[in-house]
């Protein structure tokens, strides 16, 4: 099974942390809430009943969707968000493929860092991040964290 590249790298967040500060951008964090239950599953997967809910000890259920806990879910989320991302007019960078870019006329417009289920936006012009977030906010269900005061990382990559 192909690993979920979920963590964006540390020298991608570096990157652009320095073109925020040497640029004036502006950068705002969103998180996804339960964002590995937004991944389709593409196997069939079956799964006991949870304690509580069993009905008939002899059955099982078929999960239709990802479930926080399966091994496909960070791969399923990925796939989805990554989806998305190029959907609304993004590029996934060909170095990390955590970090989306969003062109106009071969200016870049902004940068979208995806880390798990967190997210990092980059932009010169603050609505620029607006029309993002609402884009996002459209197709899944976010926190708005507002402008980026604490970035956690995970692992050493």
């Amino acid at each position: 099974m192909e690993k979920a590249p979920l963590v964006v790298k540390h020298c991608s967040i570096r990157m652009i942390l320095a073109l925020v500060a040497d640029r004036n951008m502006e950068l705002e964090q969103l998180d996804v809430k339960t964002a590995f239950l937004h991944g389709e599953l593409q196997e069939t997967v079956y799964m006991q009943q949870p304690e509580g809910f069993v009905k008939d000890k002899n059955k099982v259920w078929l999960l239709r969707k990802s479930l926080c806990g399966l091994k496909q879910s960070p791969r399923q989320w990925y796939k989805r968000v990554d989806e998305y991302m190029l959907h609304i007019g993004f590029t996934r960078s060909k170095f990390d493929s955590c970090v989306y870019i969003k062109f106009k006329n071969d200016q870049i417009l902004a940068y979208l860092l995806l880390n798990v289920d967190d997210m990092l936006i980059a932009s010169g012009n603050i609505s620029e991040i607006e029309i993002m977030k609402l884009l996002l906010q459209a197709e899944f269900e976010m926190k708005d964290l507002g402008p980026a005061q604490k970035i956690l990382l995970d692992g050493d990559n």
